[in-house]
């Protein structure tokens, strides 16, 4: 993200509390990155494992985060496109606090971002916002194989949707659950590359049930990525998107859609749990106070709701 103070937030929607004006950012997190070393290789980890559909999809994308034209052109995309159609099929219906929580950070350097996972849609709506305040990073989301890597479509959809943002993919059948294991260490290089910012849900699914402030477990692979990375850690809360996305975009301008509350906070202190020897005991201590600062939020969110519905009324 750009050391330049971001624009105003846009007041949207019905009257309510007023969003949070970025004042002076809060300094980077004292988060020492190491050097990415050799970069993991899934296509050689796969073998035969992998279509050719797969492969080539894989090959294609992976190149994609290499230094040159086609980087260039995505980042351009994901900031002046993507962003830009999320920001007007949502902005009625959108409010956005604590933007002055969030680190400044150059260019060069990655940002992790946690948060709750209620629609398909969560990370976009949020990486819109961080994007039109200044977020310059390459913008990267672990996604599930299927269609997205197995079906040619799923090419289009990756390319339209996030200008292939969606990457890399995370596999679900039993035969091929060890790749996971080579996908989330090149995940973990590009972060420490720097200059990427990659969106993670800690509790690895969708929670489909009808409370946004309770949370699955935490999953144990998010907190490895978390300590092997060694970025800051974003966390974020986010409620009021459905899944329905003709009906989310129509509600944004009929008037019928309900707020869309967005709330960041301070990079997750991890100092103490970076500091022991890497254990699974250990990465789910992380997974689950990345998850822990995720329901502080919803609880702000909740509070921010309510009165919402009051003025409503």
């Amino acid at each position: 993200m750009s050391n330049a103070s971001p624009p105003d937030p846009v007041s949207t929607g019905e009257p309510g509390p007023q969003p949070s004006r970025p004042a002076r950012r809060a300094p980077a997190a004292a988060v020492r990155t190491p050097q990415p070393g050799v970069r993991p290789d899934l296509l050689a980890a796969a073998g035969e494992r992998l279509s050719k559909v797969e492969r080539w999809q894989i090959d294609f994308i992976r190149r994609s985060f290499d230094p040159g034209r086609l980087d260039t052109a995505l980042r351009w995309c994901q900031r002046h496109i993507g962003s830009s159609w999320i920001h007007h099929c949502t902005k009625n219906v959108r409010h956005v606090y604590g933007l002055e929580r969030i680190p400044a950070l150059a260019s060069n350097e990655s940002i992790l971002c946690v948060c709750n996972h209620r629609s398909f849609f969560d990370l976009y709506v949020v990486t819109a916002e961080l994007v039109r305040r200044g977020l310059s990073q390459r913008i990267v989301f672990p996604v599930r194989s299927q269609f997205f890597y197995d079906n040619p479509l799923g090419l289009i959809v990756n390319g339209v949707m996030s200008f292939f943002a969606m990457y890399p993919p995370i596999f679900r059948e039993r035969k091929r659950l060890a790749l996971n294991v080579t996908s989330l260490e090149e995940l973990v290089w590009l972060l420490r590359r720097g200059g990427a910012f990659a969106g993670l849900h800690p509790e690895g699914a969708r929670k489909k049930d009808g409370d946004p402030y309770t949370f699955l477990p935490a999953q144990t692979g998010v907190g490895r990525v978390i300590y092997d990375a060694r970025v800051p850690v974003l966390p974020v809360f986010i409620n009021g998107l459905i899944n329905d996305l003709p009906r989310q975009v129509l509600g944004n301008f009929d008037g019928s859609g309900k707020p869309v509350i967005v709330v960041f906070g301070k990079p997750v202190e991890l100092g103490d749990l970076l500091d022991q020897r890497p254990s699974p005991r250990v990465y789910r201590a992380i997974a689950e106070r990345a998850l822990s600062a995720i329901g502080e939020l919803g609880a702000e969110e909740k509070r921010l709701r309510a009165t919402f519905e009051h003025d409503a009324r």
